[in-house]
């Protein structure tokens, strides 16, 4: 079962906790079964008899006796916590560590709001099971044996009553967990819904604001919360069921024990100190077994939680990256494409098609073509976010596939398409890519990357703090910063995703002059929508449905290429490219 061995074996570690919990546990236990007997004590021989000083004596002793349970108890419970925590915050860490490592189709394949419900909810129902099973199911089996060998020991003549009342219980619970099994599936299920429809909103928020779909988007989550509402009802009146029925269960054991009890006391089979410990024996007992209803209600749900984990941790990545460092890190910057197929699963037909190239140290090269050619694509490809299914892409004669995942980050670095700032500080967000840059290395490629203007007129400089996603700066702003991160990195192979869209055309101009000076010696691939960014590109590469169609200078490409004559005819006029 996936819940016993994820449990297992992130709790195996803190076995000395564990041993810490049942012995304080079977201590606590013990405590708590010898205070009714020795109450029942206090009764016959102490107050039947009017003897005092065997009450004081009996009764410091249960006084003793109940400190020492409450030390125990509590020491119980704060070892169980520590366990329970360490053994949520190792899962949560190797979640984590899986979504990193899966390639961008497994990650879109789960989706963004049930790799965060794995992570959290899911993790949170494991973590407190562990921290229910170690405060109460290990008592609660102690506690009801034990009661039950108590309990006898006081009369044996009503041992039926503790069987049939357990026996009842065992079966009110066993129909609960058949019927809830299915509804804690269902919720998690939808609760993976509403977060997806939730965070979708709120990072297109703009989007449904510039469209005026807030009813549209207002109905979307009340359906969502409307199907999480009306499992957890159900949920709930299962739960309101059960209480009730608990509770009956007790008042009717209490009242046979008082009933049965009572005629034995008459006719002298059992004394009333006796049938007092017996019915505190078996009120241990039944709590005992009421307990073991909260865990096993929280057992189900907790149960859909671990095949969910489990299912995300047995996903094996198609990137498989080296742990070591199997080949040397390229330094010159040299990338070579030879023959890259690549199609998304299930696609009817590649997105790229037996595309080679290489692109020289030193050099920029620019690919353009039309929206969906596939441009992105050879860039992802280069970073490894995807594997080519034919082909092979390397730098300096180094397939990128031997490449660790750190060997990587320090070859090529991304200036995507949609720039993403982390919430931090400006300075944080540019020390990304080279955590030991300096602030005059920052300050330096902020100039490149024409942002150094704006970021000194901000009151607190590179301290100036940032908001998840960058949504505090402009997007022109955001590109600027996301260049100047790349920039700060120094890779060998700089990679710009269409970058430079946002940007007005004096600052394009700036910052197209400012880049070849930065990135000397380095290679510099530019993918672009706008001709007037890559003219001065040393080669063009021209995509058109995933193949490549035409490759050279700007000058070359307008003699001798119909379809980058025509995206040059669609932007600007012949006399500004001639």
């Amino acid at each position: 079962m996936a819940l016993i061995s994820l449990a297992l074996r992130h709790a195996k570690k803190y076995w000395p906790f564990i041993v810490a919990v049942l012995v304080l546990q079977l201590l606590s236990t013990i405590a708590a079964l010898w205070l009714p007997s020795l109450n029942a004590q206090i009764i016959d021989r102490g107050i039947a008899r009017g003897d005092t000083d065997f009450i004081w004596r009996t009764g410091g002793f249960m006084l003793i006796v109940s400190l020492g349970q409450l030390v125990t108890a509590v020491a119980a419970v704060y070892f169980g916590a520590r366990t329970s925590m360490g053994v949520g915050r190792d899962l949560r860490r190797e979640v984590y560590r899986k979504v990193d490592s899966l390639s961008t189709l497994e990650a879109t394949k789960f989706g963004a709001g049930t790799l965060i419900t794995r992570g959290t909810n899911d993790v949170q129902q494991i973590q407190m099971l562990v921290l229910m099973t170690l405060n109460f199911m290990v008592s609660a089996p102690i506690m009801a044996i034990g009661g039950i060998i108590m309990a006898l020991r006081e009369d044996a003549g009503m041992s039926w009553l503790v069987w049939l009342s357990v026996a009842v219980l065992a079966v009110i619970v066993s129909f609960l967990v058949w019927l809830l099994l299915p509804l804690f599936r269902q919720m998690q299920e939808r609760v993976d819904s509403i977060n997806s429809v939730l965070r979708e909103q709120i990072m297109g928020i703009r989007v449904v604001r510039a469209f005026v779909r807030e009813d549209f988007e207002v109905e979307r989550y009340r359906v969502a919360n409307r199907n999480i509402t009306d499992v957890s009802v159900r949920v709930g009146n299962i739960f309101v069921l059960m209480f009730p029925v608990i509770m009956m269960v007790l008042h009717v054991a209490t009242a046979a024990v008082l009933w049965f009890g009572g005629h034995r006391v008459d006719q002298g089979l059992v004394e009333v100190g006796s049938l007092t410990a017996f019915l505190q024996y078996l009120l241990q007992i039944l709590i005992a077994v009421m307990m073991g209803v909260f865990m096993t209600m929280m057992i189900p749900r907790a149960v859909v939680c671990a095949e969910r984990i489990r299912e995300l941790l047995d996903t094996e990545s198609t990137l498989a990256f080296p742990d070591a460092e199997t080949a040397p890190t390229p330094d010159a910057g040299r990338v070579e494409f030879s023959g890259v197929t690549f199609g998304f699963p299930g696609a009817e037909k590649p997105v790229i098609t037996d595309v080679s190239f290489v692109a020289e140290p030193g050099k920029t090269t620019a690919i353009i073509g039309s929206t969906g050619s596939g441009k992105s694509v050879l860039l992802n490809l280069m970073l490894r976010l995807y594997d080519p299914q034919e082909g092979s892409i390397t730098v300096d004669g180094v397939p990128v596939s031997a490449l660790t995942r750190a060997q990587l980050a320090a070859t090529a670095s991304l200036v995507p398409q949609r720039p993403y700032l982390f919430s931090g500080t400006i300075g944080s967000n540019l020390r990304f890519g080279r955590s030991d840059a300096s602030d005059d290395d920052l300050w330096e490629a902020l100039r490149v990357a024409q942002g150094d203007d704006f970021v000194r007129e901000k009151e607190h400089g590179l301290d100036e703090p940032v908001s998840q996603g960058g949504t505090s700066v402009s997007g022109g702003q955001r590109q600027r910063l996301s260049i100047a991160r790349a920039l700060v990195a120094r890779p060998r192979v700089y990679l710009f995703d269409d970058s430079f869209s946002a940007l007005d055309v004096a600052t394009d101009a700036k910052l197209r002059a400012a880049l070849p000076d930065a990135t000397r010696g380095a290679t510099t691939i530019i993918v672009a929508q706008r001709v007037s960014t890559i003219t001065e590109a040393d080669q063009i590469l021209v995509i058109e449905a995933g193949e490549l169609v035409g490759r050279g200078t700007h000058e070359q490409l307008l003699e001798t290429n119909e379809v980058y004559r025509e995206i040059v005819r669609s932007q600007l006029e012949e006399a500004e490219v001639a």
